[in-house]
């Protein structure tokens, strides 16, 4: 039998990423599935001579869909040659539903003991060889982080062959399961391990707030001192001694001014490179993705990878959701708003995992409102901290004052209530590091495939619209809003038009602007709120259809117009 896709599934953390990334070395391509706006991650494998498809799968329970991802898991079935049904050892009985329901199906299946190394940890001792006579297909105890059993799953899948079951009732479903576990497993009594009892503290509300709010400082203290380190050993470096001179050469060779001058390189301020003022293609709008933007992005993803790898966000969701319930949505919401601090799109993609269409427009709304990327912020701490942390700290206080008190009047004034948190529970395993370099690549990989190109479309179209005074013209019809009730120059609108594009440029060209601090805290609060960047919003069109992204996209405008207007009061005292 020729196999061209092979599909990996099963239930939601149990580890296929990682087998995903140990078959096809995190060579991956991301892409919706047709109709849908659901995501899967192929790469390929080699096989003897063949290089098959690997498809991630969405995570799912069963085959009788409850949400999106798992319609389209049902779907791809009839795309797939062979399953390899990843399981979790340590919760056989559960994954076990799902293993039936797919051998009940007519194509080849194997099984992938997964977390094989924890069943030892646990007291777990699962009889492979009698599981595999009962199942009819193969059976491989696997672990995906540190590869034990992937040479032996690979070895296997030329072998495979349909052994369909005769369709069983749910009931009935779950008596076989149960006699099956009786025949293959055995457990033992053991002490609980120092990860097992910290796992117990994080989830308890009196131990678990402390813990919490220890581990989120701690990791934003590691993202600022990775990301510090990189831009004044790294990135600055570059720039000052190995780009700069590049660039003045092409300024003399361009003239040291005019059009093109201005476009490629920049305005230069006093014959010299200000990289975060001269506002050139091949100046600025390189070192704001790289040196400003990029070191905080591979710091944010690195601290995210190992926070998720351990397993702590699903409890840091339970701890948060009484209060994210206030605000009309479940704990698991956490999940995209922390996303959408590394950046807004993979964020907006994420509300995709809450059920009702009320939660994901209030999630939604509220991140493009008061969540800033990791580019926003790297922006802000570097053009506002030079007045001051305490302005930093206005800036950030004002957002999350804005989540609260949005949350609460989007709760009260739509319809429906907030349902309660399902989620399962990972143990907590120490990261492998191999596995999280390979996340964060791929994430890095993703950021400047998105973010570069906007940065340089953003200037050249800034630059553009000065020439050609456009911007003058702007200034003109938006000043009541920005000079009257916000107290900005006109010549900030330039910034309002290119946080279309990208914020973080939009929120750095405020610098050359010579703003007073209060300006300053007012036009980044502004930017932050006011619009999300152009790819967060076509992704938000897609998750929440043109009518309700242009609902909240009137929110937005409007929550901005008055922010804007109540900090003017505010900070003249």
């Amino acid at each position: 039998m020729k196999i061209n896709k092979i599909l990996l599934m099963g239930n939601p953390n149990v580890g296929k990423s990682a087998i995903f990334s140990r078959l096809t070395g995190a060579k991956v391509v991301i892409s919706n599935y047709p109709g849908t706006t659901v995501e899967f991650t192929q790469g390929y494998t080699k096989i003897d001579s063949s290089r098959p498809a690997i498809i991630d799968v969405p995570g799912t329970y069963t085959l009788h869909p409850t949400s999106k991802a798992e319609e389209v898991a049902v779907r791809m079935i009839k795309d797939g040659d062979l399953v390899i049904n990843i399981v979790d050892a340590t919760n056989l009985e559960r994954n076990l539903y799902l293993t039936l329901e797919l051998l009940e199906r007519d194509i080849p299946v194997i099984v992938a003991l997964n977390m094989w190394d924890d069943t030892k940890h646990k007291g777990i001792e699962i009889d492979v060889k009698k599981l595999e006579k009962i199942l009819g297909v193969p059976v491989i105890p696997t672990c995906g982080l540190t590869g034990e059993g992937i040479k032996e799953l690979v070895e296997h899948i030329p072998r495979a062959k349909i052994k369909k079951i005769n369709p069983l009732k749910d009931e009935e479903r779950w008596k076989y399961i149960g006699k099956i576990i009786e025949d293959v497993q055995k457990l033992h009594h053991r002490h609980h391990t120092f990860l097992e009892r910290l796992e117990d503290l994080s989830i308890k509300p009196v131990t678990g707030i402390p813990i919490a709010a220890l581990i989120v400082f701690c990791a934003f203290w590691i993202i600022r001192f990775i990301a510090g380190n990189l831009i004044t050993y790294l990135a600055d470096p570059f720039f000052e001694r190995i780009w700069t001179p590049v660039i003045m050469k092409l300024s003399a060779f361009l003239g040291a001014g005019g059009f093109l001058h201005d476009i490629i390189v920049g305005k230069l301020i006093a014959g010299e490179l200000d990289y975060s003022r001269t506002f050139g293609l091949f100046t600025t709008g390189l070192y704001v993705p790289f040196a400003m933007v990029l070191p905080y992005i591979v710091s944010f993803y690195f601290v995210l990878g190992v926070l998720e790898d351990f397993g702590y966000l699903p409890r840091l969701a339970v701890l948060m959701d009484n209060f994210m319930h206030r605000l009309g949505l479940h704990g698991y919401a956490i999940i995209p708003m922390i996303l959408g601090l590394g950046c807004n799109v993979p964020g907006a993609l994420a509300t995709r995992i809450l059920e009702e269409r009320r939660e994901k427009f209030i999630a939604a709304t509220l991140m493009a409102i008061a969540i800033p990327c990791m580019a926003q912020i790297a922006m802000i701490v570097g053009l506002v901290g030079q007045r001051g942390g305490a302005y930093v700290a206005l800036i950030f206080l004002t957002l999350f004052i804005l989540l609260v008190t949005k949350g609460i009047i989007l709760n009260k004034v739509m319809k429906g209530k907030s349902p309660e948190i399902l989620l399962e529970m990972p143990p907590y395993r120490i990261p492998q590091l191999l596995a999280v370099f390979k996340k964060l690549w791929m994430r890095i990989l993703s950021f400047l495939k998105e973010a570069v190109p906007y940065v340089l479309l953003g200037i050249l179209f800034v630059n553009i619209l000065y020439v050609l005074h456009v911007i003058d013209a702007l200034s003109k019809i938006f000043s009541p809003v920005v000079q009257n009730i916000w107290g900005l120059p006109k010549e900030a609108i330039a910034a309002l038009i290119v946080g279309f594009l990208r914020k973080d440029v939009a929120i750095g060209m405020l610098g050359p602007l010579n703003l007073t601090t209060k300006q300053l805290v007012i036009g980044s609060t502004v930017l932050a709120i006011y619009f999300p960047c152009i790819a967060t919003f076509a992704v938000l069109i897609r998750e929440l259809g043109i009518k309700d992204m242009l609902k909240s996209a009137a929110i937005m405008v409007s929550v901005a117009i008055v922010v804007g207007g109540l900090l003017n009061l505010v900070l003249r005292f």
